[in-house]
């Protein structure tokens, strides 16, 4: 492993770590698609299948149990935990436009026509537009949260890097895999493209929060209403009272 690998995935952990921190710290899931979050969670599914079967390291191992289950726990926040805070009516765009073509490319092009081979090749073609979702929900809404940009940021970034570790890998190694470079070149420009379109939407510097109201607190120089000895805070002594104060008028045709 060279340290461009390793910069890469410190990068993809910190972008995780900063969406589900988010999700932590407001109690809300305001904001972020979960359709995207689902999308994640299947590339990392499909990808890491040898997961019991097939031992790399130990580095290898945890990284593939980190990435499966951070990604279940957070479309576990958006669907069930935190559901109500959830902008299904922002998050509209259509996953079926981007899975149908992945796993039609998968079974057309890959490097082995097994069944690993066939998920881990949909598993990279997947990632590379996973995040559309999200972006088409950014740019619906008309604003993003600052946690937001610093998560498109390192997420990337940690794309961006990876491109950098398969050159290296190409000039040390003489080692390439086309399948993950192309996909890593699209996922990279959709990631520019995205920064460009979202050029005009607001930036909300607060986070969207999702935390009860506090009940509202008596000021101390609001006078307050102390009844008299033997007259209770009933309803019905308090009607019997404004009744007594108020004196009775009589018409002028009645005198």
């Amino acid at each position: 492993m060279n340290i461009f690998r390793f910069a890469g995935d410190l990068t993809h952990v910190f972008a995780i770590a900063i969406l589900l921190l988010k999700i932590w710290k407001t109690r809300s899931c305001a904001g972020i698609s979960g359709k995207s979050q689902i999308l994640f969670a299947l590339v990392y599914v499909t990808r890491y299948l040898d997961l019991f079967t097939t031992y790399v390291s130990l580095y290898n191992s945890v990284l593939k149990v980190l990435f499966v289950a951070t990604s279940g726990i957070t479309v576990f926040l958006i669907y069930v935990h935190y559901k109500k805070t959830y902008e299904h009516d922002l998050d509209l765009f259509r996953i079926e436009l981007l899975l149908l073509p992945c796993a039609v490319l998968s079974l057309v092009i890959n490097h082995e026509n097994t069944v690993e081979e066939v998920f881990w090749t949909f598993s990279i073609y997947l990632e590379s537009v996973a995040i559309v979702p999200q972006l088409f929900m950014v740019k619906k809404s008309g604003e993003i949260e600052k946690f937001m940009i610093h998560y498109l940021i390192a997420f990337g970034s940690y794309r961006a890097i990876y491109l950098i570790n398969w050159v290296y890998r190409y000039i040390v190694e003489s080692h390439y895999d086309l399948i993950a470079i192309f996909a890593g070149i699209v996922q990279t420009i959709i990631y520019v493209l995205g920064f460009f379109l979202l050029r005009g939407v607001n930036i909300d510097v607060n986070d969207k929060e999702n935390e009860p109201q506090s009940p509202k607190k008596e000021s101390p120089l609001e006078p307050k209403w102390i009844p008299p000895p033997g007259i209770s805070n009933g309803p019905a002594e308090v009607h019997k009272l404004v009744k007594v104060a108020i004196p009775s008028t009589t018409a002028p045709n009645e005198e």
